[in-house]
């Protein structure tokens, strides 16, 4: 058998991030050879990854990158089971090149993007991503991404918690204004702190409005006070308070954060005119980590009774 030297440990522990144990072991069993170490390794980092799938990963980052031009961003959330791994400087660093691979490639979806080649080595996406759950020890989970192109601005709350891309149509007199880049970077902090579903009433789908309407008219009848009221008046009261619906749910309607005497629609019109062009709020994408993922909730005290009985 092979001599195992530090040197030799320490190297594949470099190459691979794994454990010195782990790595000592590898090449323990593969005779000092450093490819069938490292092999061995990742055949081992599959299994663990199977072995981790049914965890729940609610945790994790949501992260952006653009690409040279400034032109085209994509989006990501990755999870994994802690927050203490969402802050490792491995694992972002990870989440980041997965954005490179997204920006260079445009694949599809997830899947797609599992198949595509990690930069730096020779696996694809899925098998650097089982790599990692093997190095880490928590499940992690490409859960979704998305590319859009154009006049755009982001930002990214909490390091990771929240993440927005807002895109514009601007002509070249608003664009190039040196204020521009603040106003796009107050539009994505609005939606990044007041999340709304739509960017303006015409986006609004009619059987949405239409289920609103009906819930306002039976709150409306429902009240003693409007009884004896014709259907006539009671649809115009329904009118009223409809735009109340429109600014909790319309980008443009929505009060401006830095200023609620005014709404975002108001505030785009008045940059614009300041800026002597044309500005229109196109899109908005908002990616909120762990929205939507059932987390589990640990009965302690249920534990404890399982261990007391045996």
């Amino acid at each position: 058998m092979a001599a195992i030297s530090a040197k030799d440990v320490s190297a594949l522990r470099a190459k691979t991030g794994c454990g010195m144990m782990d790595c000592k072991k590898a090449l323990s069993e593969a005779n000092g050879n450093m490819d069938e170490a490292i092999k061995l390794l990742r055949e081992r980092g599959l299994a663990v990854a199977a072995k981790k799938a049914d965890r729940i990963a609610a945790e994790g980052i949501v992260d952006i990158a653009f690409d040279a031009t400034g032109k085209k961003a994509a989006m990501i959330e990755v999870n994994c089971e802690t927050d203490f791994v969402a802050k490792n400087a491995d694992f972002r660093a990870f989440v980041k090149t997965v954005l490179d691979v997204i920006l260079a490639n445009n694949p599809a979806d997830v899947e797609a993007l599992k198949a595509l080649p990690f930069p730096g080595t020779n696996m694809n996406v899925e098998g650097a991503l089982k790599d990692k759950i093997f190095q880490i020890g928590e499940n992690l989970s490409i859960r979704r991404f998305m590319v859009t192109e154009g006049v755009l601005s982001s930002y990214i709350h909490g390091n990771g918690v929240t993440g927005v891309i807002i895109k514009f149509e601007a002509d070249e007199a608003a664009a190039s204004n040196a204020g521009f880049a603040e106003y796009a970077k107050n539009i994505a902090l609005q939606v990044a702190a007041m999340p709304v579903q739509y960017v303006n009433k015409e986006d609004v789908p009619q059987s949405v409005l239409d289920e609103e309407k009906q819930i306002l008219m039976t709150q409306i009848k429902s009240d003693e006070k409007n009884a004896k009221k014709p259907d006539a008046i009671i649809e115009k009261m329904v009118a009223g308070k409809i735009g109340k619906f429109y600014e909790n749910n319309c980008l443009i309607e929505q009060a401006y954060v830095k200023d609620d005497s005014m709404s975002v629609g108001k505030y785009t019109e008045a940059t614009a005119k300041e800026f002597g062009g044309s500005i229109k709020i196109v899109n908005f994408f908002r990616y909120e980590k762990g929205e939507g993922i059932q987390k589990r909730e640990d009965n302690f005290a249920e534990e404890i009774a399982q261990l007391v009985k045996g």
